[in-house]
């Protein structure tokens, strides 16, 4: 993420806005891209609720995969109205709140609910931090570098959550 918090927002297409902002949760000040990944995670975890655990993994995968490509778009067309890597794009937070949980559905809600939690604490920890190659991610340009470095904290995430599920699961 980047400092320009006081960029200012410029007009910008409502599709790119509601879905850059992860339906709005990019413009709650403090931490938004905290809140944009909580968000994600009460999402994946309803569908944990109502969805078969084939269907949740392969649900969860094309979250992932289709909010990653589509993710990329919006987060090129929303740098050209609000600055390079605007704060209030979070839609790449959902993404690297996702992959940890691939592996965290287990029959025990309890159990799924700790390891879901502890995916969501990892990846935003990692993300914020940005070791092991996360920042050199950023890099890349037509907003890959906003998604990428989520995609890959949120890997560093999942290896934390297997672990842990090993653990106690």
């Amino acid at each position: 993420m980047s400092d320009n918090n006081n960029h200012p927002l410029g007009e910008a297409p409502w599709f790119h806005v509601i879905f850059s902002t992860g339906f709005g949760t990019g413009f709650v000040p403090g931490a938004p891209g905290t809140v944009g990944a909580f968000l994600a995670l009460v999402i994946w975890y309803v569908l944990y609720l109502v969805l078969a655990p084939v269907a949740l993994l392969w649900t969860t995968v094309a979250l992932i995969v289709v909010t990653t490509v589509a993710g990329a778009w919006t987060s090129k067309v929303m740098e050209r109205y609000w600055g390079e890597d605007p704060r209030t794009v979070v839609i790449d937070e959902f993404v690297g709140t996702w992959i940890p949980l691939l592996v965290a559905a287990v029959p025990d809600r309890l159990t799924t609910a700790i390891l879901a939690v502890a995916g969501f604490a990892a990846f935003r920890l990692i993300d914020i931090f940005k070791p092991l190659g996360c920042r050199k991610m950023e890099r890349f340009g037509n907003g890959w570098g906003v998604m990428l470095d989520d995609v890959l904290a949120g890997i560093y995430a999942l290896i934390i959550v297997l672990v842990l599920r090993w653990i106690i699961a």
